[in-house]
């Protein structure tokens, strides 16, 4: 089955076919599907964004479209970044975005923090289904480990042992994160249909 997804973030595209193509998708991104369009994410929630970037994507292609959106909430900043995540504080790079979230931190006790991801799949009639996964952890003292992106390199999750997600093999973060757990929703609703 085609499945098309509405990003071009290559990081979510390979996590995505990792775990889809197996299942018999045939995952392209939207620049492989010759959709060169940017979604201004105004919704105030990560459902609202991953649908607004679904439907944007389903309105021009009417085939199956897969969006989601995610980001990290830290307890003590007040859930930042969120659905800022991907634009912290206006920072260009990952590795600003994560420095500041480790200044933000500095002599706070409380460090934990999760990552969220809401998935919008709509099918091929342009019906909307969401799935939401949430992946609870800490935020290191310091940077660690070049596997993943994002803040990977800052996340140590409850389930990997005391080490960064960055620190893991992409494989863990496939099988355990905040997106697989979303995706294995949907997974779950695509059998049963």
């Amino acid at each position: 089955m085609k499945l098309i997804l509405a990003t071009n973030n290559q990081g979510k595209v390979k996590e995505y076919r990792d775990i889809l193509t197996p299942l018999g998708f045939e995952v392209l991104s939207q620049s492989e599907a010759g959709i060169h369009l940017d979604v201004e994410e105004t919704g105030a929630t990560f459902a609202e964004n991953a649908y607004l970037k679904a439907k944007a994507i389903y309105d021009i292609a009417h085939c199956c479209v897969l969006s989601d959106d995610s980001g990290l909430q830290v307890t003590v900043l007040g859930n930042e970044p969120g659905i800022y995540s991907a634009r912290y504080k206006g920072l260009p790079t990952e590795h600003e975005r994560r420095m500041a979230i480790l200044d933000g931190l500095k002599d706070k006790a409380d460090r934990s923090a999760r990552f969220v991801c809401c998935v919008c799949f709509i099918d091929e009639g342009g019906k909307e289904h969401l799935f939401t996964g949430i992946w609870n952890g800490t935020i290191a003292e310091a940077e660690s480990g070049t596997n993943g992106f994002g803040y990977d390199p800052i996340f140590v999750a409850e389930d990997s042992g005391g080490h960064t997600t960055a620190s893991l093999p992409i494989s863990f973060k496939e099988t355990h994160s905040h997106r697989a757990k979303a995706v294995g929703q949907l997974m779950d609703y695509l059998r049963s249909r």
